[in-house]
């Protein structure tokens, strides 16, 4: 097991009992109390040992709940993005609860902050137009399904896979691990790759001088066998589209075959290699430019 991985579940455990022991025995001796609303401020060592004790076992309780919710795998790219949001508005939820509760126990009226918040509100949408629109956005795009966990898309030519969607912002890692975190109110103009099947394409240039009726009706045959040898890649055999272009140094033939967009390039790079040796196999050797160097004398 990674030590990472073993110091995160360290960490749950720990947080854990945090939760099972500080909060009863909090409220069992009077230490922890909801009130809701607090007559005067006070502030000496027993309100700071409700506070320690109430912000550790929110904490506890908030990882608890994250590392439940990480534990499932779902197949189903909804359910995983769901998932994923829900992680995200906990964290937003242990902050407002530690908020309201603090303010509780050092004795301040919760009643009158919430009758203000409205403008409150006000001033901070002003200022945090951004926050607000990063979430609203967010939220609109998981309701309206453009994408989830586990889609390919491509984004402002950053092309990868989403691993984590938040209120605020989206997480989309590339093949080389490199992990681009995307503002959801600039997840604008999105391709996602995941709806639709995908094609890998393939040319492949052969001699002018190629009996073309003979290689054509021998190509079914190789389409086949190259199926034959991936299936785990490819979803059907390839297709001979024809001859693409008239080169200067051979005819350009084309090939598809359809792939999981996982796999898109690397079903390209597999159909180049197999058509190279399915080619050789029927005598039909692949061009490459050539220099003729002419000897003129000279009188």
């Amino acid at each position: 097991m990674p030590v990472n991985k073993k110091s995160r579940i360290i960490r749950i455990i720990v947080c854990a009992a945090l939760v099972a022991v500080l909060l009863p025995t909090g409220f069992l001796t009077g230490v922890l109390k909801w009130d809701g609303i607090g007559a005067d401020f006070k502030l000496g060592a027993g309100t700071i040992l409700k506070l320690i004790v109430m912000v550790a076992g929110v904490i506890g309780a908030e990882a608890l709940i994250t590392f439940l919710i990480s534990l499932f795998r779902p197949e189903n790219h909804r359910v995983r993005s769901v998932l994923s949001i829900l992680s995200s508005v906990l964290k937003y939820v242990a902050a407002i609860v530690i908020l309201c509760w603090g303010l509780s126990i050092v004795g301040v009226n919760v009643s009158t902050i919430v009758a203000s918040v409205g403008i409150v509100a006000l001033v901070v949408g002003f200022s945090a137009e951004s926050l607000i629109s990063d979430m609203v956005t967010g939220a609109f795009m998981i309701f309206e399904n453009q994408y989830n966990v586990g889609d390919i898309v491509e984004v402002g030519g950053f092309r990868g896979t989403v691993t984590d969607i938040g209120l605020r912002t989206t997480c989309i890692t590339d093949p080389g691990g490199n992990v681009k975190i995307v503002n959801n109110s600039a997840m604008k103009n999105i391709l996602n790759r995941s709806d639709k099947p995908s094609r890998s394409a393939s040319e492949i240039a052969v001699p002018y001088g190629t009996d073309f009726e003979k290689l054509e009706s021998e190509i079914p045959g190789l389409m086949q066998e190259i199926f034959e040898k991936h299936p785990d890649m490819m979803k059907a055999p390839p297709v001979y589209l024809g001859i693409n272009q008239l080169a200067d140094s051979g005819v350009v033939m084309k090939f598809v075959v359809e792939v999981e967009e996982k796999n898109i390039f690397s079903g390209a790079r597999t159909l180049n290699h197999d058509l190279l040796l399915g080619f050789k196999k029927l005598g039909v050797e692949c061009p490459f430019p050539q220099v003729d160097v002419h000897n003129i004398p000279v009188n």
